[in-house]
């Protein structure tokens, strides 16, 4: 692989390592946990990993030479700091015996599946130490989720002498690895399975996941993007920007980038929830700070949307899920009609309340609704251009209050996907030592026979040196929810705490933000220099561990 300057320079870089990594490693069992929602119906669906401890790992005295053969996978979006993880499990199992493989499965979970492998050499895994990207071996979206899947796994899992998988993931990968780590164990075939938190969205996390990786990496490539935007609109002071970023479930991406950037709106899946806002609603409050920045003569501005919006506005959130328990019991029946006939078939079979509302939807946005979901029954969020409807609604409301003399000013709108931007950027020195100690944590967690568990490392807004890594079950962050019609275990995500720091933070400014020109260019990320511009967390996670 031909490396740029700044890939050769950066591959030099060795991550930094807990105190409790660095050496001979101890590890220290917690109590016993239990799931966060609906305990004995996890417990009677996880018999075998339920209830496990909690893990940390310390300095400890001796060595081992363990022989074993380790698998990995990655699975779901790309996220920056992936090969870390890979890079570190590699020096982990080799630092335990030299005799240690590491094979990676190609593309994803269906690798294992359908037998499609290498094995992890050194050679290989120091072409992408420090890299963006999952190009090692590729990543996927299929679901490991029947026994015919598990068994055709086990088949190469033994054939190669694998006695340990590593699953890296957001939460419906690891609430997969879950599942089949509870199913290898009830079997007793001797195959461990270990999960690493994974995903930009930052809803992967909890008590013991203080960040999932490249949230890092991700929200300060888009602010610099952002920050780019907003010098470009003070500069030319004719356009309003509406910027949607990535984060379906979540908001956790809008609210970071705006804390570190300060644009004039951003919006927060959560909170419109909660408050039970309509889509017209917000439209009007949009509508309402470009109307007064256009008679302070400021025509001009940035606003920030979570790619998730449509599904929290609770009229639609209803709809959507009425959608998916109809398209998940009926979508044979649906989807070889025409799309008009497809349309009256969903307005004949909603309640009388969500077909009003699916009425009212531009029919680009209804069409989007009521096509077929992800692999894991969601709606493609990603494909409604919330930006444009949002921005064309609210010309369409200046231009009534102008016809009403109650707006005089221009209104011209830009629109902005930032998504794909950020998941393969090269890892920050956060992402970068946080992955490794990660992948570390695995062979640790491998190391010492657990199976059914997530590695963690906590403590990471101090200096690397007093992070701590262990391990948490995964079992311990489940519940029960229904997916497509159907109920099941999964990971709970974890939303924008509407009651936390970084959230109180943006309340407590944003009328600042919306009434004058507060914009904040963070620039590019730095990789060397001094530890206060090159190693800080983000803001959501100092606010949070203040």
């Amino acid at each position: 692989m031909k490396k740029s300057l700044l890939q050769a320079a950066r591959s030099a870089y060795q991550p930094k390592l807990p105190k409790g990594l660095q050496g001979s490693v101890r590890a220290v069992e917690g109590k016993e946990t239990q799931s966060v929602g609906n305990q004995e119906e996890i417990k009677a669906l996880f018999p075998n990993t339920y209830g496990m401890p909690l893990v940390e790992f310390v300095p400890g005295e001796g060595t081992s030479d363990k022989r074993l053969n380790v698998g990995i996978i990655l699975s779901g979006g790309q996220a920056p700091g992936g090969h870390n993880v890979i890079c570190g499990l590699f020096d982990g199992i080799k630092r335990l015996n030299k005799e240690n493989k590491l094979y990676g499965f190609l593309m994803g979970p269906g690798g294992l599946v359908d037998h499609q492998y290498m094995e992890l050499t050194e050679e290989l895994i120091d072409e992408y130490r420090n890299t963006g990207g999952f190009d090692m071996i590729g990543s996927g979206r299929t679901k490991l989720e029947t026994v015919e899947q598990f068994e055709k796994g086990r088949e190469i899992l033994q054939q190669l002498n694998i006695t340990a998988l590593v699953i890296i993931g957001g939460d419906d990968s690891n609430t997969n690895a879950c599942v089949l780590a509870e199913y290898y164990a009830a079997k007793k075939y001797g195959i461990q399975v270990v999960g690493c938190p994974k995903t930009i969205d930052g809803d992967l996390k909890n008590e013991q996941i203080e960040t999932s990786f490249g949230f890092d990496t991700a929200t300060k490539t888009y602010a610099e993007l952002i920050g780019n935007i907003e010098r470009d609109c003070n500069s030319a002071r004719k356009y309003w920007h509406f910027i949607k970023l990535m984060g379906r479930s979540a908001s956790h991406i809008a609210l970071e980038c705006a804390l570190q950037t300060q644009p004039n709106i951003c919006l927060i899946s959560e909170e419109i929830e909660q408050e039970d806002k309509t889509l017209n609603a917000i439209v009007e409050e949009i509508a309402g700070v470009v109307a007064r920045r256009a008679a302070a003569g400021m025509g001009y501005g940035t606003v920030l949307i979570p790619e998730g919006l449509i599904e929290f506005i609770p009229s639609i959130g209803r709809l959507i899920q009425e959608l998916n328990d109809l398209l998940a019991l009926h979508g044979d029946d649906y989807r070889d009609l025409e799309p008009q006939a497809q349309r009256v078939y969903i307005m004949e079979h909603l309640s009388a309340e969500n077909a009003a509302t699916f009425g009212t939807l531009p029919e680009g946005v209804a069409r989007q609704l009521s096509l077929d979901r992800d692999p894991h029954g969601n709606v493609q969020v990603s494909l409604i251009e919330t930006e444009k409807l949002i921005s064309d609604m609210v010309a369409a409301k200046l231009e009534e209050w102008k016809n009403k003399g109650k707006y005089t000013g221009k209104f011209a709108a830009l629109h902005h996907f930032f998504g794909y931007e950020g998941r393969c950027a090269a890892p920050s020195n956060f992402d970068a030592d946080y992955c490794y100690a990660l992948g570390q944590s695995a062979a640790q967690l491998i190391f010492n026979d657990k199976t059914g568990y997530m590695a963690i490392v906590k403590n990471t807004t101090k200096p690397t040196d007093e992070w701590k890594a262990g391990g948490v079950p995964i079992t311990m962050m489940m519940n029960m929810e229904r997916r497509n019609g159907v109920m099941k275990p999964v990971i709970r995500k974890a939303l924008v705490d509407l009651d936390g720091k970084p959230f109180k933070t943006l309340v407590a400014n944003r009328e600042k933000w919306a009434a004058e020109t507060c914009y904040i260019y963070p620039g590019p990320i730095q990789y060397w220099g001094p530890t206060s511009v090159c190693d800080q967390p983000t803001k959501t996670l100092q606010l949070e561990q203040e």
